[in-house]
């Protein structure tokens, strides 16, 4: 019996292990907030009770989490009533808490004393948490003692470095399975790259990639060139896959039944075609698609990121591979600790702003920044130019990057260029500007063709503060200029004046100032993932909804749910149509699509016709029993729509008719 995993994590930590974004005084300090201690004041309470503190514990390795409890300073009127739990294998890059869809708020505590415990819903892998403070008792202050619960993780990891391909060899030549069962974990900041491949001559292949941060499982269990089975299948899973987290992917295959499950979320479907086993030749690789000279294998991006717990119809390919069981390809490097980025993203809301300094009085003004969002609309950037010589604002508009420049120095004139296209995706997009004397570029995703350029009058000189995302309240209402809404979304990577900000300096506000940011965070969620829309819908969102197009589905309403169309020919008549061609949708609010059917409506019955491709003569030769001939009727509708009108039908016919010359039908004695 596998042992519970819910024991104490925090409490026999060393000091050490414990920080925090600040201490009221030394006694206060992070280490003294264990559960039930009463240690130093009893508690940690930070210098100032606002919503930038945090309190973090380091494991010292990965631990898997199952619960959180906390706990008030000790006999005082100081606790938390509410709070975020981050966490992180790294310390950087923190990712928060999860739960029905939103960045989790835990509830606090009601007391000083009183310990209260939240189970977690799905268990937590990571070496770090921090608990975020966002409300604490009105007559005190902020307060904490906190308590982790969980056990011991421990898994091989691979480095991919982008070049590497892994490959396991079968024993024998040929794999033939009915069955299938892999699993791995993966964590990446590349939006591309193939994370699995195998393929056989037969035309059969698997293959398990990232397309623009999205999961794709591309399936052939099998095609027949010769007649109508094709057998290529893909299915898309998950979205924002290259936060540089971990993501569990299980692919479970029996015959043509696929699960697929990644995160927690489970899509089963069936293959085309009429095969049930899946031949691969020699291999199947991991990390990327060996050079075939195949169009398909060259055209595929190799996976840049870690993998773990990385399993094949039960092999254990990490071990293998730490153990140098397996052969990696002659390129690129295989290593065994997971290699970090050093982008630190910060997290802009509604209400932010970031403002850092630049180096004033240059006649060059360059930014560089990469952002993520939904929104169409939003501002990026902010300036004002030295000697009052004008402003300059970099935003959003409708889903392109607009650059605003007024310029003071002779008379009001202003410079406008524009670039790019639906840049709201939830992808990284770069954006690089750079302005001198009677020049500005524009470009967008490092695009060079498609940059915009402009030679109007501009006289240069950059000034002290560039304002990312928003500005200060006192500066939008100053009436200077008219700026659009905020940005809701994630930077990184920003380059002021050629040089990279530091975020963890403007962090301590030394220099620069925000507000309302989350530093090293991207808390970005795809509210069409999974698509809520029914029956085909199309789901588009902002940062904080999504709305369903129901065009050409055949249905209506917010998620596309309520059938626009009659259930049967039977309920046109009973509208009062007259026999024609309608639209009718069996099953209701069902899977099913509806479909068009001829409605012959006559004074006691109401007759539902069903097409196929057949409906004029078609010239059958065979005159042996050996010499059979097969005529395929392809139908309007498929199997499962005959079946839901065939299933309410009271009564049920299909029509062959024969014309025959000079030939005998059936054993008939005569020709006909």
């Amino acid at each position: 019996m596998a042992e519970k995993c819910d024991e104490p994590l925090v409490s026999g930590l060393p000091h050490p292990a414990f920080s925090s974004s600040s201490i009221k005084a030394s006694s206060y300090a992070p280490g003294y907030a264990r559960i039930n201690k009463r240690g130093g004041a009893g508690g940690w309470s930070p210098s100032d009770s606002d919503h930038y503190q945090w309190l973090q514990v380091d494991f010292g390795s990965r631990k898997q989490m199952s619960a959180i409890a906390t706990q008030g300073r000790y006999s005082s009127s100081d606790w938390v009533t509410q709070y975020r739990l981050l966490y992180s294998d790294t310390g950087r890059n923190w990712k928060p808490y999860h739960q029905d869809g939103t960045i989790w708020a835990f509830p606090g505590n009601i007391n000083s004393d009183g310990v209260v415990r939240h189970d977690l819903q799905y268990p937590l892998t990571a070496r770090y948490v921090r608990l975020v403070p966002l409300d604490w008792n009105a007559e005190g202050r902020i307060g904490l003692r906190a308590e982790v619960y969980g056990c011991s993780y421990w898994a091989d990891v691979i480095n991919f470095d982008g070049h590497v391909v892994l490959p396991y060899r079968f024993r024998n030549k040929k794999m033939k399975t009915l069955k299938d069962v892999i699993a791995l974990k993966f964590k990446t900041s590349e939006s591309e790259g193939a994370l699995l491949h195998g393929e056989g001559q037969q035309g059969d292949y698997i293959t398990l990639e990232l397309k623009k941060a999205r999961l794709v499982l591309s399936v052939n269990l099998g095609s027949n060139q010769l007649g109508p089975i094709y057998g290529h299948t893909s299915v898309t899973a998950g979205s924002l896959l290259d936060d540089h987290h971990w993501h569990s992917v299980v692919i479970e295959r029996q015959g043509r039944g696929i699960n697929l499950t990644l995160d927690r979320s489970t899509q089963h479907f069936r293959t085309n075609g009429e095969f049930d086993y899946l031949d691969l030749d020699y291999e199947i690789t991991f990390g990327g698609v060996p050079f075939s000279g195949k169009p398909s294998s060259s055209s595929r991006k190799n996976f840049r990121g870690c993998m773990e717990g990385v399993t094949y119809n039960g092999v254990n390919i990490t071990d293998l591979a730490r153990r140098k069981k397996l052969e990696p390809s002659d390129v690129g490097n295989l290593s065994f600790s997971c290699v970090e980025p050093y982008t630190v993203p910060v997290f802009f809301n509604a209400t932010s702003y970031l403002e850092v300094p630049g180096r004033a009085g240059q006649d060059v003004f360059s930014v560089s920044f990469q952002f993520r969002t939904w929104n169409p609309n939003g501002l990026l950037l902010f300036s004002h130019f030295a000697e009052n010589l004008g402003t300059i604002e970099l935003a959003l508009t409708d889903s392109r990057v607009s650059v605003h420049i007024n310029v003071t120095q002779t008379r009001m004139s202003q410079i406008d260029i524009a670039s790019g296209s639906g840049l709201n995706n939830g992808q990284w997009r770069e954006v690089r500007f750079l302005a001198k004397e009677n020049f500005a570029v524009l470009t967008i995703d490092g695009d060079e063709a498609s940059a915009v350029r402009t030679n109007s009058p501009l006289q240069v000189k950059t000034g002290q503060k560039y304002f990312f995302g928003g500005v200060l309240n006192q500066m939008a209402s100053s009436g200077l200029v008219l700026l659009p809404l905020s940005f809701q979304g994630c930077m990184q990577q920003i380059q002021v004046d050629d040089q990279l900000v530091d975020l963890y300096e403007v962090a301590q506000r030394t220099p620069g100032s925000f507000a309302n940011v989350s530093i090293d965070m991207c808390a970005i969620i795809d509210r069409c993932e999974p698509n809520h829309c029914e029956h085909g819908g199309k789901c588009s969102q902002t940062w904080d909804s999504f709305k369903c197009t129901c065009d050409d589905t055949g249905y209506s309403g917010a998620t596309c749910h309520n059938p626009i169309y009659e259930p049967s020919c039977e309920a046109y008549k009973h509208l009062g149509q007259s026999s024609n061609y309608y639209w009718i949708d069996p099953d209701g609010s069902g899977p099913l699509p509806p479909l068009r059917v001829y409605c012959n409506m006559t004074e006691d019955k109401v007759w539902t016709i069903v097409s196929h491709d057949l409906q004029m003569q078609t010239t059958v030769v065979g005159h042996t029993p050996e010499r059979f001939s097969v005529t395929r009727l392809v139908y309007s509708a498929s199997l499962d729509q005959i079946n839901a009108i065939t299933s309410s039908a009271e009564y049920c016919e299909q029509h062959v008719s024969y014309v025959c010359r000079m030939s005998r039908l059936l054993n008939t004695p005569g020709n006909l």
